[in-house]
């Protein structure tokens, strides 16, 4: 409710009226969260509530997939519709680069996204909250890019100091790419900041413990902390402990320990699993391409592909002075794999596709363990 309150202006500091940007790792359940959690407590305070999942369809460009669900849900609400086309005769949404038709091909005029998240306001007689999860692909177009700047625009013109209409919430499954959203001046939301989502914690795992009890009284206490444990291996993903809980508890399992010593294997063997498949992509890379996965990874935010320090890099990782052209080739490989190792922003902005690489080499680093070599 303090998240809520936060987001409608009520609470006396913070930024988030002005956008709520939150960062989770993948299936660590943040989509789960925002549609089952956020979004329902928010129709609770009367707010209408439209939702975007920006990783519904990767062959669209996001700019699109958002305009679409903006214009699906004016459609949805005829007051509104019928307000538009009556008084404006206008039956499009535009936003630079996106337009929007109300299946009305003989009028060509248009209307801003601005009029038209106001006009949904004044139809559902109530704020109107805009949730695009993992909005960070948003940037990967210039469709994409603009919309954000129109939403931007139109959250400046329709709110009000002490009177928040309309709620913009943002979720990314890597930080780092969600801070493209908020930080530097050609930003969309220069000026905002990212929070962490709040993890499943020890609470999460009470209530599976209390569920395994209720059918299970022979395990009677279920051990807690090593399913809290278990839980932390495994990123704090819900999936993969429930999975583990289910096939240790399966009168197939065989086993003549305790449940949760299994789950706590099968927790370590995942670790293992997650750590081989990022030291094996890494080491299949060329050369070059190591050298400036390494780079990016060790830069993060300030990673620059083409300046003079970044050439130096991996002149001294590969013993050879590289062109730019080739580092261009290189890059663009590792983003046209079947599962891409670099992201792009529109903005010519790069980080690693799996935030969990990051988190990888930072465990590598401490542990002395950086760069991974081939094993004889």
């Amino acid at each position: 409710m303090e998240m809520i309150a936060s987001c409608m202006g009520k609470t006396l500091f913070g930024d988030t009226h002005n956008g709520l940007f939150l960062a989770a790792p993948r299936r660590t359940g943040k989509t789960t969260f925002l549609r089952m959690d956020l979004k329902p407590a928010l129709e609770q305070q009367g707010v209408y509530v439209i939702y975007v999942d920006l990783w519904s369809n990767l062959d669209s460009d996001p700019g699109l997939i958002i305009a679409d669900a903006i214009g699906k849900a004016l459609a949805k609400t005829n007051t509104a519709f019928n307000k538009i086309t009556k008084n404006t005769r206008l039956d499009k949404v535009t936003i630079p680069g996106v337009s929007l038709g109300f299946d009305h091909p003989d009028q060509a005029d248009t209307i801003t996204l601005t009029d038209a998240l106001r006009a949904m306001i004044e139809a559902a007689k109530s704020p109107v909250a805009l949730i695009i999860d993992e909005a960070q692909h948003a940037l990967t177009s210039e469709r994409g890019r603009n919309t954000m700047v129109a939403l931007k625009s139109a959250r400046d013109q329709i709110n009000a100091p002490g009177l928040v209409q309309l709620m913009l919430i943002m979720s990314g499954s890597d930080r780092d790419k969600l801070l493209h959203l908020v930080h530097g001046n050609s930003s969309p939301f220069f000026g905002s900041q990212v929070g962490h989502m709040p993890e499943l914690d020890q609470d999460f795992i009470a209530f599976i413990a209390q569920e395994i009890e209720a059918v299970r009284p022979d395990l009677i206490p279920v051990h807690v902390d090593t399913l809290f444990r278990a839980f932390q291996l495994f990123g704090n993903r819900p999936q993969l402990i429930m999975t583990a809980v289910t096939d240790a508890l399966s009168p197939l399992a065989d086993i003549a320990e305790r449940f949760e010593s299994k789950v706590m294997d099968e927790a370590l063997l995942q670790q293992k699993r997650d750590e081989d498949e990022m030291e094996n992509a890494f080491l299949a890379l060329t050369p070059l391409g190591q050298a400036i996965v390494w780079r990016m990874l060790e830069m993060g935010e300030n990673f620059r592909p083409y300046d003079a320090a970044a050439l130096d890099f991996y002149a001294e990782k590969t013993a050879k002075k590289p062109s730019i052209a080739n580092v261009q080739k290189t890059i663009q490989i590792l983003r046209d794999q079947n599962h891409p190792m670099i992201w792009k922003s529109a903005m010519g902005e790069y980080s690693v596709s799996d935030a969990a690489m990051h988190r990888w080499y930072l465990k590598r680093v401490k542990i002395k363990e950086w760069p991974p070599t081939r094993q004889e």
